[in-house]
């Protein structure tokens, strides 16, 4: 399942969002303030400091998609399907 780090402020969450929901995949969503406690452990994870933050299962470094302008380069190059496998 796809698990998704987001902010309720971040347009690029929304937009990920958006693009998930209209290719069909389901998500988790993992809503953080900025600078609170949940954000700093998922940023000792990944080294990532911004939303979203986009897994292709559970929250890893490893699982890692990056953010919204990765998961469009994904899905404009026909790899999306095999990254979230």
């Amino acid at each position: 399942m796809i698990r998704i780090v987001s902010s309720d402020t971040c347009p690029y969450c929304s937009a990920a969002k958006q693009l998930l929901d209209s290719l069909g995949y389901e998500y988790i969503e993992k809503k953080v303030e900025m600078r609170s406690p949940e954000l700093a452990e998922i940023i000792k994870i990944t080294g990532q400091t911004t939303v979203p933050q986009i897994f292709s299962w559970e929250i890893s470094r490893e699982n890692l998609i990056w953010g919204y302008t990765e998961l469009v380069y994904l899905q404009n190059n026909g790899k999306l399907e095999e990254t979230l496998k």
